[in-house]
């Protein structure tokens, strides 16, 4: 008797081979048989007529904090994902002396936008450094696996202090001893190294991240320490990834082929189409191939679509800002980053005010002179959010042109229909990847064969993006509903999120369906996933508020053999482990 039996089931293994049916056998939490099983299975799934695939990879989330409350890690578990990789972005809280808890704590809420309040109610500081926070994360209940990175910001003010954290030019001692501390953290089982070098991460302070200016002996020390410990990826953000320089994507893939042909070590970068220059994400992947000749790995990491801001009366829009909207909601707002930690009136009394003609013609007459510190409010961006979710809207579906076509001011047409739904209206507003009102640059990217699908910021950004669901997107969109545009086969999207994503972080135990691998599955009814609409919750610690997007159609995930998620609801089952390091290719189970 085999431990789960899924039965029937159209089989998506990860390869990018078309799809089969079969059953799946798992026992002792990995695959052990696939084609037609007739023992029977402690638990059975029927999945006639469903999907089967591996469980998804997320490698670029920001859980640090949250996994020491959080044993679900959601988002990601209501998506399909089994394993997630965080630490990502020069962001994370090791290694840390033990009066540097609150400044940690401020970068990741400047850089990640996740409530210094929640973190600092709901993390516990059982560590100093990388190593002990590992072990700590070892012990905690867990219903997904979790590997993680070391964190560049982290360890530059541990080892620099004050110098550190200035940002200030780091000496031969100071690289020295965060080589130690980066290939120490690697060797401990830390997946890779990270860091960040774009000028739009930022602490709470206002201060870049350390280590956005470092110079190359610095980023070439970090490449050394994976390559003494002869394992490990270079994750990073670089300079002028939102365009606010172009000189500076050339000059950082310059350093990135020098370090990854000297090392030997792969290093992923984040990036996006740019308004300012529409076909710069071309050059980048010109720049990685020709890297690729000399012997350096460069993969640019992708998303599935724009990078959505959501704005709506509950997160941010034009009058957010203004006298006449602090009056009615109770609160001063302080900018895009602080949604979250807002205290506000009721919802239904705000609506009910601003409802009133009076008080909108206030606010409307205020407009002009409000703080638009939100660069993202151009009416022209901007789409209501209605299911079915539309996220490859057409310009014509913008606020700006629907006001146009009824011949009205845009801003009082978005008044109007924030106040929809009893004020839970969502906009969609994509502020990269969408030059064009379309997502052909976007399939480009996603198809280029050196790319790695990730960005989606799982965990953080709490008060303005949700896009923690692209594994359901990349399935709904590009593999069943796309109508502007040329879809992604079934099994090409499913291969980017499973065996691709595992082994470029060399998890090779798992993102494939095949007897010895890791018994990660998805058990999906492709015909009825779909998308909820985001909304606001209050379930962080101290109260705090983030966005959330649920999914329906995922009838099960499981995690080494045991259901964590059925119908995406929580089992109480926790089998999900810290990831230590590469894993070798699983034995093939005879």
């Amino acid at each position: 008797m085999h431990d789960l039996v899924i039965r029937n089931g159209t089989i998506v293994d990860g390869t990018g081979a078309p799809p089969f049916r079969a059953d799946l056998a798992i026992d002792g939490g990995v695959v052990s048989a696939i084609g037609r099983i007739e023992a029977e299975g402690r638990e059975t799934i029927d999945a006639g007529g469903l999907l089967v695939t591996p469980g998804f990879v997320d490698i670029h989330t920001h859980f640090d904090g949250q996994i020491t409350w959080d044993p679900l890690l959601t988002p990601s578990c209501w998506h399909g994902v089994t394993t997630v990789v965080m630490g990502n972005c020069g962001v994370g809280f090791a290694p840390v002396a033990p009066n540097r808890h609150d400044w940690l704590i401020g970068l990741m809420e400047g850089v990640e936008d996740i409530p210094g309040t929640a973190l600092a109610a709901g993390m516990r500081w059982n560590w100093e450094t990388f190593p002990e926070y590992l072990d700590y994360v070892d012990t905690l209940p867990k219903a997904l696996d979790v590997g993680t990175q070391v964190p560049h910001g982290a360890v530059r003010a541990y080892v620099m202090g004050e110098r550190g954290a200035n940002n200030e030019p780091a000496n031969p001692e100071d690289i020295a001893e965060m080589k130690r501390l980066v290939r120490e953290g690697i060797e401990a089982g830390a997946l890779g190294v990270s860091t960040s070098r774009t000028i739009a991460h930022r602490a709470i302070d206002g201060e870049n991240v350390p280590g956005t200016f470092a110079a190359e002996d610095e980023m070439m020390a970090f490449g050394e320490a994976l390559a003494e410990a002869g394992t490990g990826v270079f994750e990073l953000a670089p300079a002028g990834v939102t365009g606010d320089d172009m000189a500076l994507p050339d000059r950082e893939v310059a350093w990135m082929r020098r370090v990854s042909a000297a090392t030997g070590r792969p290093i992923t970068f984040a990036l996006v189409q740019l308004d300012v220059e529409p076909e710069h994400w071309k050059r980048m992947f010109r720049l990685s191939e020709e890297a690729a000749a000399e012997g350096a790995d460069l993969r640019p990491q992708v998303t599935a679509r724009a990078p959505g801001v959501l704005l709506g009366l509950q997160t941010n829009h034009p009058w957010v800002n203004t006298p006449a909207f602090r009056d009615i909601s109770g609160h001063y707002a302080l900018g895009a980053g602080d949604a979250h930690r807002l205290r506000r009136a009721p919802l239904d009394e705000i609506v009910a005010e601003l409802r009133k003609p009076e008080v909108k013609e206030r606010l409307m007459g205020e407009l002009p002179e409000a703080r638009q510190d939100i660069a993202f409010i151009d009416l022209a961006r901007v789409f209501p959010l209605r299911e079915p979710l539309d996220y490859e809207p057409r310009e014509e579906d913008s606020v700006a042109a629907r006001a146009a076509r009824e011949g009205r001011d845009a801003h009082d047409l978005f008044y109007d229909l924030m106040l929809e739904d009893g004020g839970a209206r969502m906009f969609f507003a994509p502020t990269l990847n969408y030059t064009a009102y379309d997502y052909e640059a976007v399939r480009a990217m996603l198809t280029h064969p050196r790319a790695a699908l990730g960005l989606d910021d799982a965990g953080a950004h709490c008060g303005v993006i949700c896009d923690a669901s692209m594994p359901t997107f990349m399935l709904t969109h590009w593999a069943r509903d796309r109508s502007r545009g040329e879809k992604l086969p079934l099994e090409f999207a499913v291969k980017k999120m499973t065996q691709d994503t595992a082994s470029l972080y060399g998890l090779h135990d798992r993102g494939v369906l095949r007897p010895g691998m890791k018994g990660d599955v998805n058990v999906i009814d492709l015909e009825r996933l779909r998308l909820r609409v985001p909304e606001l919750a209050h379930d962080l610690p101290a109260d705090g508020r983030r966005l959330i997007q649920r999914a329906e159609g995922f009838v099960a995930t499981i995690v080494s053999g045991e259901t964590v998620m059925r119908e995406g609801e929580d089992t109480g089952a926790r089998p999900g482990q810290l990831v230590r390091g590469e894993r070798a290719p699983a034995a093939r189970v005879v």
